[in-house]
């Protein structure tokens, strides 16, 4: 075989796989599209609510007790999130709702929101990827049990509208956040946040704040 049959060999198999991927990726960005889940869709009508104009993306996180959850107008809730009330899909709650996201607000993918008692997530509220909200802990009172087996508890969680939560933020359980808070990246938050902030760290602290008089301000070390 010579040198130019085995070049153009080569190129049509280059080709070849070229044209194959950039199929399957149309393919799958069709499929995203066709199976997105927007109001009125059959997985919409099962929340508690599912505001006009509000956008589901496709593939979902682990999803389960919808009839507990509300989710406002105009909020897009990205590919692979997670939502869940309760610990499995057919628990009666004491609450309704177990988690409530207002409008226009923006859950980034791989955001898990895992509510049992209450998370109350205000309007305009945006998150980056790979946030954690939840409003149950394990206990640890005996520490010769495994904590895994020890009675969980809860905790109401209420992030105030206007917040911005960064790329792996964990909120915790009995956490109220204000208004218009910035949360770092990686932080780690509990306690209550005043508005108008912005927190980082482990756990999370206020790093600066803004004073009406003053503009904004650091805290004093």
């Amino acid at each position: 075989m010579s040198g130019e049959t085995v070049r153009e060999d080569s190129s049509l198999v280059v080709w070849i796989k070229r044209r194959r991927s950039e199929l399957i990726h149309g393919v799958w960005e069709r499929i995203k599209r066709w199976a997105a889940v927007g109001t009125g869709h059959r997985v919409a009508n099962r929340f508690g609510a599912f505001g006009e104009g509000s956008y589901l993306g496709f593939p979902t996180g682990t999803i389960y007790g919808e009839r507990w959850i509300r989710v406002g107008k105009d909020t897009l809730l990205a590919d692979h999130v997670t939502l869940s009330a309760g610990m499995h899909p057919d628990q009666e709650m004491v609450t309704n709702p177990v988690i409530r996201i207002g409008d226009r607000c923006l859950i980034g993918r791989y955001n898990s929101i895992v509510g049992h008692f209450s998370i109350e997530i205000g309007d305009d509220v945006f998150m980056g990827t790979d946030v954690y909200i939840t409003d149950q802990n394990h206990t640890y009172t005996d520490v010769d049990e495994p904590i895994g087996r020890q009675i969980p508890v809860e905790s109401a969680v209420k992030i105030g509208r206007g917040s911005w939560l960064g790329s792996g933020v964990v909120i915790l359980p009995g956490c109220r956040i204000g208004e218009n808070v910035v949360v770092a990246a990686n932080s780690v938050v509990r306690g209550v946040i005043p508005d108008r902030c912005v927190v980082a760290g482990v756990p999370a602290k206020i790093v600066r704040r803004h004073d009406s008089e003053d503009g904004w301000r650091r805290p004093p070390t």
